[in-house]
């Protein structure tokens, strides 16, 4: 068993300066349902440099940042603010954009994000409902006829789609991956496996069997901590394991997904987890979830990939 010590791209993570005002949620009065519960702490500028120092000692060469809930009216604006960071520090070396896709002005937007040089994909949270037994009345927007006229538009303009929602929209998630199989989805943060009871992990690893069917998925092992709970490989063993044995070496990317994880552990901590859960894999293996795998994924220089 080998620890992997070759280059890592993370595939998700957050670059934001909330002092100013960009992103409602991280405003220094707004409160909102989070998922690791209190985040104050990370209502804090978060650049390039304070990703570097908290991956101090691993071999980050490239970085893929996610879009952070700016305000609707300007994700192109938030894209510009990136580029402006990437110019300035060199990274990240791709972006993730916003776009509001049941907007009847969808197009304009999405035609403005692919003339920009950084952006390969566009999420857009189609909601979820509260719980597995709470899915079938409550469906996310992935079925609203108007929020699929602009997830149609998507492969005009070169661009993917990042799917965030939870394991047990499932249904939904298969008939999207089914009917535009032209388009390319990697699922954020594992599928939320937030229920780690036994059926819980049940279920889930029944979603994820059913929507890597689909050669057109992958998914980003990420955001998997647990509220009031330090991150641990103990905690996480399992639910790394399961996605690898499900989705295949060459479909699985490891990320970050900080400053927000930080609410649940250091960088060393958790990119460290993941490396000590990973040490069982061949080198190739590693190499491709850590780093190959983001640079297909996401268009990078593939000297990204080979460079230790």
């Amino acid at each position: 068993m080998t620890r992997y010590a070759g280059p890592i791209v993370d595939a998700h993570h957050h670059f934001w300066t909330p002092e100013e005002g960009r992103q409602p949620w991280l405003r220094p009065d707004a409160r909102i349902p989070f998922r690791y519960g209190d985040y104050e702490s990370i209502k804090r500028s978060y650049l390039p440099p304070d990703l570097l120092r908290d991956a101090e000692g691993l071999n980050l060469v490239g970085t893929v940042t996610m879009e952070t809930e700016w305000e609707l009216d300007d994700p192109v604006g938030e894209m510009d603010w990136t580029a402006g960071v990437a110019e300035r520090y060199g990274l990240p070396s791709a972006a993730v954009a916003h776009a509001v896709l049941r907007d009847e002005r969808v197009e304009g937007v999405l035609e403005q994000l692919a003339e920009r040089p950084l952006v390969r994909a566009v999420r857009n949270k189609p909601g979820q409902a509260a719980s597995a037994a709470e899915a079938a009345a409550n469906p996310n927007l992935l079925d609203d006829p108007s929020w699929r006229r602009g997830y149609a538009l998507l492969t005009r303009y070169g661009l993917d789609f990042e799917l965030q929602t939870a394991w047990w929209h499932v249904d939904q998630a298969v008939r999207l991956a089914a009917d535009f199989p032209d388009t390319a989805i990697a699922i954020n943060h594992t599928f939320l496996p937030s229920d780690r009871s036994s059926e819980g992990i049940a279920g889930w690893r029944r979603a994820l069997v059913r929507v890597a069917a689909f050669d057109n998925v992958t998914i980003k092992i990420s955001g998997i901590g647990l509220p009031g709970v330090p991150w641990s490989v103990e905690n996480n063993r399992e639910i790394v394991e399961t996605t690898a044995e499900v989705f295949g070496p060459d479909r699985i990317m490891f990320a970050s997904n900080f400053p927000v994880d930080g609410l649940t552990g250091s960088y060393r901590q958790i990119m460290g987890g993941f490396l000590e859960i990973a040490e069982g894999w061949s080198e190739s293996e590693q190499r491709r979830a850590f780093a190959g795998n983001a640079v297909r994924v996401y268009r990078l220089p593939s000297a990204l990939a080979g460079a230790d």
